[in-house]
């Protein structure tokens, strides 16, 4: 114990020995945690990689020496865990038909589509019926905390769940009054009344029995009910009794010869066809492309108007003989000091046609918001105001950078002021200026807040099978088709379109590095 408390202090104070230790005891109880959920998900490969991760920070944090060590690994797991996960994940996502409907695996949905086709037969055995709950399940236990005392014909009583139904002799914790049975484990006896609070969770409840299940008719009765639906495991095959038509898997769902499609379906690996929707149906490829082209539109146009302003007033108030040069400056940093939600919201209410302040202003009626293109030039407008304040502070310290003996010499061999900006101010703006260009236009062609907050994408594409509208760019269109879409979530096509966007802002970001190099060595 004394030689772990050695390498563990590694010649700190006691105060840093015992920060080590509880940080290094922290990480181990987190992993002995997380190991019986990735137990129960059957996750081994998540789980090795835990395990393999917090015994190498152990032993690193317990040896001496390594110092470049201990500042990489933990920053190259955080990287893997934040980062690369997340992408791989997505990529996983689009590769996949997940999405409502398909969100269970494939075990989850047969029983679900077992539990869908259930009938009551004339024959069937019927139970009378006492409703118990779980008291720490709350006022709305759901069906997880829902139990019945069940008994039958036979004065057989049973105790079920929606996980189980068990002989009420084969529980070990049973209270009884006046023999009567009041509470079995952690459940407690309801009242007809306190059991119609619960009648909703009642309703939906299941407990699985003999080829069926158990299924309230009242608040006292119970029958058993049968499915018309089995499952050949051998075939893979689901087969409606009922009427004989069997159905096969076919990309997460169980359908027919006839095309018939039985929902819930549950997640399957389906290929690039998420990819090759974007570009092949008709309904969708048209939209996309607007959306795609629209969004490569807002970003330039973002960058060259708040570039443009905010250059343009940087010249101003760069001229020292300007009086309250700094009182200007702060007053045109406002904007940028202000949280850019609460000022897209703000811009929303002012181009209201309805009752705006700037139609009233301007005494018109123009549908800022509701018109394909004024939508389009409301967003550029309400970003063009978000923005200059930036490239203002940046142009305002790269002018400032410029040696002034340049643009004298210039002066003292003729040249006006337009040849001074073009030939000296300008490039060596740029030098400065060109990396921050590249990575404004990296940001706007993610800029969610302003496009959803301002006109929510809108208005609609008429036509378009997705959720796609005439000021989406492709981030919002991926969340409004992940979470907005009136047909359901289709988070398969929505993570397609987060890997093309990753792969599109990742080609920027590289040729940010080569132009942030090539100028470098121009300077």
């Amino acid at each position: 114990m004394s030689g772990f408390v050695e390498r563990v202090a590694g010649g700190a104070s006691p105060l840093g020995v015992l920060l080590r230790i509880s940080v290094l005891g922290l990480v181990v109880y987190q992993a002995v945690v997380f190991t019986g959920t990735l137990v129960g998900e059957q996750a081994w490969v998540g789980l090795a990689a835990m395990w393999a991760a917090t015994v190498a920070l152990v032993w690193l944090f317990t040896r001496r020496g390594h110092t470049p060590l201990k500042f990489i690994v933990p920053g190259t797991l955080f990287l893997l865990v934040f980062q690369i996960y997340p992408v791989l994940y997505t990529g996983y996502v689009s590769l996949t038909n997940f999405g409502t409907g398909n969100v269970l695996d494939k075990a989850g949905a047969i029983e679900q589509l077992q539990a869908q086709a259930t009938r009551v037969p004339t024959d069937a055995v019927r139970y009378d019926v006492a409703v118990f709950a779980d008291p720490d399940a709350g006022e709305d236990p759901g069906v997880e905390g829902i139990g019945l005392l069940l008994t039958d014909p036979d004065e057989q009583v049973f105790f079920g769940t929606a996980e189980e139904l068990v002989p009420l002799e084969d529980l070990p914790d049973v209270t009884l009054e006046d023999d009567r049975v009041v509470a079995v484990g952690a459940y407690e006896r309801l009242s007809l009344v306190e059991a119609q609070a619960v009648q909703t969770a009642l309703g939906q409840l299941r407990v699985p029995a003999e080829a069926g299940a158990i299924q309230l008719q009242s608040l006292t009765t119970a029958a058993r009910a049968e499915t018309t639906r089995t499952y050949d495991e051998e075939r893979d095959v689901l087969v409606d009794t009922g009427t004989g038509v069997e159905y096969t898997p076919l990309d997460g769902n169980f359908v027919s010869d006839d095309g018939d499609v039985l929902q819930p379906g549950w997640v399957a690996v389906t290929g690039p066809g998420n990819y090759t929707r974007a570009f092949t149906s008709p309904l969708i490829r048209g939209p996309f492309l607007r959306v795609f082209a629209w969004n490569y539109g807002f970003a330039i146009g973002s960058v060259f108007l708040t570039f443009a302003l905010g250059l343009g007033l940087a010249l101003a108030l760069n001229e020292p003989r300007l009086r309250s040069r700094r009182l200007y400056r702060s007053l045109l940093v406002i904007p940028y000091a202000l949280p850019s939600f609460l000022t897209a919201l703000v811009w929303a209410g002012l181009l209201n046609t309805e009752f705006g302040a700037v139609n009233e202003l301007i005494g018109a009626n123009i549908p800022w918001l509701n018109d394909p293109v004024w939508a389009k030039v409301s967003i550029l407008l309400v970003n063009l105001w978000l923005g200059f304040p930036y490239m203002f502070l940046v142009c305002t310290g790269a002018l400032q950078a410029i040696p002034a003996d340049m643009l004298e010499a210039a002066s003292v061999d003729g040249a006006n002021a337009w040849q001074k900006f073009a030939r000296i101010t300008l490039p060596n703006l740029m030098i400065t200026v060109a990396p921050l260009l590249i990575a404004s236009f990296a940001f706007n062609f993610n800029n969610f807040n302003t496009v959803y907050l301002v006109t929510r994408g809108g208005p609609p594409i008429q036509g378009a099978q997705t959720p796609a509208g005439h000021t989406d760019i492709l981030v919002s269109y991926v969340y409004r088709i992940a979470f907005e879409s009136g047909r359901g979530a289709d988070y398969g096509f929505a993570a397609a379109i987060a890997v093309l966007i990753f792969v599109m802002v990742a080609g920027i970001s590289a040729y940010s590095f080569r132009y942030t190099r090539s100028l470098e060595e121009i300077a």
